[in-house]
């Protein structure tokens, strides 16, 4: 493997590592607001936006 394909496979694993951690921080905030999170943060950490409980409480 070639220093350059590690480097980049790298700042791709890091890409995606931030990518998660602010889809889960955008989803967290909004089901604490009582909203439903975005359908493309709910991608990213895999999961069904058609599946996602609705979050209206009550």
């Amino acid at each position: 493997m070639s220093k350059e394909m590690t480097s980049n496979n790298r700042m791709g694993f890091i890409g995606r590592a931030f990518a998660v951690l602010g889809a889960a921080t955008a989803a967290a905030a909004a089901v604490e607001g009582h909203r439903r999170p975005r359908a493309r943060d709910l991608r990213t950490l895999g999961i069904d936006p058609a599946n996602f409980p609705d979050t209206s409480r009550g």
